[in-house]
């Protein structure tokens, strides 16, 4: 069993607290501005969680970018990509890897990454609620 100092679990606990804090402010602006966009745009398309995943996705690769040209404090990581972005929408951080594989020269692991995602996170979706049905 390892042995940790004081302050290694205080350094540890904190990335929690971080990313907590983040995830929720994310949640409460994710929450605020759907509800914003539905009111102003009615529920035929679901532009509220489009413009909120569009907008994640801009913001994690804008944020991702400036973090690692900079030597702030990791906790800014664990703050906005990782706690904000992570609750706002998870969206971003699947279109961002997505790209991180594009990028290391492995588009085919993209695509596939796109395609499966959509493919079984459709068929995901499907079956809960097909299997949500059965209890109600």
């Amino acid at each position: 069993m390892a042995i940790y100092s004081d302050n290694e679990r205080i350094a540890s606990l904190l990335k929690y607290l971080v990313v907590g804090v983040g995830g929720f402010l994310g949640a409460i602006a994710r929450y605020m501005l759907g509800t914003y966009i539905v009111s102003r745009s009615g529920v035929r398309f679901p532009y509220g969680t489009f413009v909120i995943n569009m907008s994640g996705c801009f913001l994690i690769g804008l944020i991702v970018t400036l973090l690692a040209k900079t030597t702030a404090s990791q906790y800014w990581r664990y703050l906005i990509p990782i706690g904000f972005i992570g609750a706002y929408t998870t969206f971003s951080t699947f279109e961002y890897e997505t790209l991180r594989a594009v990028q290391d020269g492995q588009a085919m692991t993209g695509l596939l990454n796109v395609a499966l995602s959509v493919i079984v996170g459709f068929a995901a979706v499907w079956a809960g609620a097909a299997i949500g049905r059965v209890f109600v």
